[in-house]
């Protein structure tokens, strides 16, 4: 199954290994999800998780995004001319409309109203 994860829901996982995030994350690192991203959202994977105010390993951090880009999907998408509130967001929606993926997020209400987009909870009943 193809996903696009918010970048929100990586750096839930690396805090809680119990939560819905890490779920997925173990999903993607079992084989069972398969992640869809571009030169942007990986670009922004390594630049959030890196930031010194979360303290994340480095070992971890290029454990986890090393697998996401060598076992996942990158694409180039067709820009959208969708409003995003905050631009950072669209790059995430235009690769899950690209790959025709699921996008998980922590913050549905940063995205446009789509069958696509779904929270952790969400994402997780659905399987």
């Amino acid at each position: 199954m193809l996903v696009v994860i918010d970048t929100n829901v990586l750096v839930s996982a690396f805090w809680s290994k119990n939560g819905g995030p890490a779920q997925i994350l173990g999903l993607i690192q079992n084989g069972r999800l398969t992640p869809c991203h571009d030169s942007r959202i990986l670009t922004e994977y390594w630049r959030i998780l890196r930031s010194s105010k979360f303290g994340f390993s480095e070992w971890e951090i290029s454990g986890v995004l090393t697998q996401i880009e060598s076992d996942g999907m990158s694409v180039v998408p067709i820009p959208l001319t969708v409003p995003f509130t905050d631009e950072d967001d669209r790059k995430f929606y235009e690769v899950a409309r690209h790959c025709n993926a699921t996008l998980i997020t922590g913050n549905l209400r940063h995205f446009p109203k789509d069958e696509l987009v779904k929270s952790v909870t969400e994402f997780l009943e659905s399987l």
